[in-house]
């Protein structure tokens, strides 16, 4: 019930906001008598700060169209090259002859996306500076309400085998980055490729920022996990999608939920965030108000994640916490990190990350127990918070510099 009230606002205030931004339009447009008024700006302010506070986002594109490669500006294509029902592999692929890229020799990239809340267009940043010296592929998760129900259901379990489906496709020369929450998932995947002798086994996996052992450093994230019980989540946060969207009545945690739990771990910054934004287009300052567009054009566009793959993170990262116990297993097969033996890892974490905690990322090395000490690495990012390690300043000329230097050495 809570979904189809939700959309049922989101209906109402639908012609407000178009209402709000037309408003805005007319108090800043050099053509309109009423830009000319007193006090126009604070007006056009208030007006545009009304409508990005009530608009609906859609999901954003990657918009990566150019890349800089050995000095020279190369043309990106972006291009699908795996359709699966739950998720699109897309691929960035550089405009110049098979010759000429072979002539590169950039190492391979699967970049595996978080099915978290976010689109795969937060890894933006992450994308544009791998591609100066990488062939870069990532997961692009699909809006679980955009998926018809009769494609059946998506659990934690399948999201591992699309990880090794696309490590297959594009292995064995391959290096795979995972950020955030599928970094389980990815050691899950590559963990039983590896107990199976799969050929197929990437060179090299990079984990950030993710829940390999939530029980380090517990954060804000981690605790709600098991402060409740799991019954709850199931009753509270789980709701079927309304009949206006493809995935009619598929059972989805849904996005907006999802939006509300981001704005409330840290609402005086978001307030004070918005507040700025006012007082920028006050004062005509484009640049920083621009960047707040930006900014929340990305942060606000949420997706559903599918109800059995959210329950299943919830009991097996989160509450049982299987990976690091030894008790996960995946079609009756046991997932064992121990059984990796030849991909290298590196850790990346964020000295103030605030949800995965201090360890949490790090603890991949000890369950890696197989993998030779001189094919581990471990990074941590001085100053850097959970953002920060894969877009920003930091990410382009501390993280991925380093990333690239481990790719190059195990490559």
């Amino acid at each position: 019930m809570l979904y189809q009230l939700h959309e049922m606002q989101r209906s109402l205030l639908h012609p407000l906001m178009q209402w709000a931004e037309a408003s805005s339009k007319l108090f800043t447009n050099p053509v309109s008598p009423l830009a000319h008024t007193p006090f126009s700006q604070r007006i056009a302010a208030g007006y545009e700060l009304m409508y990005r506070l009530g608009k609906e986002y859609e999901k954003p594109e990657f918009g990566i169209k150019h890349a800089t490669v050995n000095g020279k500006t190369v043309h990106i294509i972006e291009r699908v090259v795996e359709n699966k029902p739950f998720c699109k592999l897309l691929h960035f692929r550089k405009d110049m002859s098979e010759k000429e890229f072979k002539a590169l020799k950039q190492p391979t990239v699967l970049l595996v996306a978080p099915l978290s809340g976010h689109h795969a267009t937060l890894l933006r940043d992450t994308v544009q500076a791998l591609l100066a010296e990488h062939d870069v592929y990532i997961t692009d998760w699909i809006d679980a309400r955009l998926v018809p129900l009769s494609e059946g259901p998506f659990h934690l379990n399948d999201y591992v085998k699309y990880v090794q489906e696309f490590i297959r496709a594009l292995g064995p020369d391959l290096h795979v980055i995972s950020v955030c929450q599928p970094t389980v998932p990815v050691m899950a995947a590559i963990s039983l490729m590896a107990t199976a002798n799969d050929p197929k086994l990437p060179k090299t996996m990079t984990m950030m920022g993710g829940p390999i052992d939530p029980r380090k450093s517990p954060t804000q994230v981690n605790n709600l996990a098991v402060e409740k019980k799991f019954s709850w989540f199931e009753n509270t946060v789980i709701y079927a999608v309304p009949p206006n969207y493809p995935g009619f009545g598929r059972k989805v945690y849904p996005g907006f939920l999802q939006h509300a739990g981001f704005i409330a771990m840290n609402p005086g910054r978001h307030a004070q965030s918005h507040r700025e934004f006012y007082m920028h287009l006050v004062r005509g300052d484009d640049e920083p108000a621009e960047s707040h567009r930006k900014f929340y054009d990305e942060y606000n566009a949420v997706l559903d994640m599918p109800a059995e793959y959210y329950l299943d993170t919830i009991k097996t990262v989160f509450q049982e916490f299987r990976l690091p116990q030894g008790t996960w297993e995946v079609d009756g097969v046991f997932v064992r990190p121990q059984d990796i033996k030849n991909v290298a890892l590196m850790t990346v974490e964020g000295e103030l990350d605030d949800i995965s905690g201090a360890g949490q990322t790090q603890a991949a090395h000890d369950l890696c127990s197989g993998i030779p000490a001189n094919m581990q690495e471990d990074f941590v990012v001085p100053g850097a918070g959970h953002y920060g390690i894969f877009s920003g300043r930091r990410w382009r000329e501390t993280v991925c510099p380093r990333i690239a230097a481990f790719i190059k050495k195990h490559g």
